[in-house]
Order: C-alpha cells, then structure tokens, then sequence
C-alpha cells in the first residue's frame, strides 16, 4: 500500500477556502439584481465600491457609486424589471478578489398596465445577456462589484402566453 499523496489535500483545503468566497459573491450578485428589480437604487449601488465601474448594454460606462445610484435613480417610477439570473460561475482569483459570469433573462414591465391573475404584461422584447463582474473583498468584510460589464445578446419579441384556465 503505497503512502498517501501529501499534495492530496491541497485541493480540498483550497476549495474549502473558495467556497465561502463563492457564496458571499452570488449573493452579492443576485442582490443587486434584486435592488434593481425593487427600484431601490442606493441599495443596489451600496453592492458596489465606491471607485467601481459599470458598463450599461447600451456601452456607455458608470464611474463611481454615486453615478450609479443617479442612473438607478432617475428610472422611471412606473417601470418594472425583472432580472432572472443563472446561477453565477465564480472564478476566485485571490482571498480579496474574484470574477464572475452570470446569464441574465431580462422582461420589462409598466406599474401603470392592470395587474391580472397571471400578473402584468410585460413591455417590449425579452433580453438574454450576461454580467461580467470583478469583486472585491472591502475592509468591512463585505464583497461589492467593483467592475461590471453588462450586455444584451439575444433579443426577441414578446409574445403571449397561453391563458391559464
């Protein structure tokens, strides 16, 4: 019998020690979306450093957590966005640092169109897209994007659903 490999454990302890990483950055993520979705705009750009950077689908870049709160902000009070997220592919880089990769689902809707059984239609195209994220581990201990690009890819109009009996 031949004597256990001593490098063995190496990868374990280091999953070990990603895998808190990994958790506290899909949360950061899918709350932010969240805080999007609830039209709360300092809560979402509080999940973002102070210095941070965010790439609109449209290319245009956010600097700083104060544009991004504005930018949130100034959203109509009517619309309704929800994001739905694939679960997030995190790549830890360092004990501070990590990339992410997340599909997103986005439908829009207005707060104004009566809300029904199935709830509101929802407005224009459906967009499929994905966040690329840089986060950061901040001195309180808290992981924030400080780096986002977010894109659209596909696009595709809305049709309606089945009416459910």
């Amino acid at each position: 019998m031949s004597a256990p490999d001593a490098g063995a454990a190496q990868p374990l302890l280091q999953a070990a020690e990603r895998w808190p990483i990994d958790t506290a950055c899909r949360d950061t993520i899918v709350r932010a979306a969240r805080l999007a979705d609830q039209g709360d705009a300092d809560g979402l750009a509080a999940h973002f450093t102070e210095d941070a950077e965010l790439q609109r689908p449209n290319g245009a870049w956010l600097q700083g957590r104060a544009a991004i709160a504005a930018a949130y902000a100034a959203r109509p009070a009517h619309r309704i966005s929800r994001h739905l997220l694939a679960t997030p592919l995190v790549d830890v880089e360092a004990p501070n640092e990590a990339r992410a990769h997340t599909l997103v689902l986005l439908a829009s809707g207005d707060a104004r169109d009566a809300s029904g059984p199935q709830g509101r239609p929802w407005q224009g195209a459906l967009l499929v897209g994905c966040f690329e994220d840089r986060l950061r581990l901040g001195p309180d201990g808290r992981w924030r994007l400080w780096r986002r690009q977010a894109r659209f890819e596909l696009h595709g109009a809305a049709q309606a659903l089945p009416t459910m009996p």
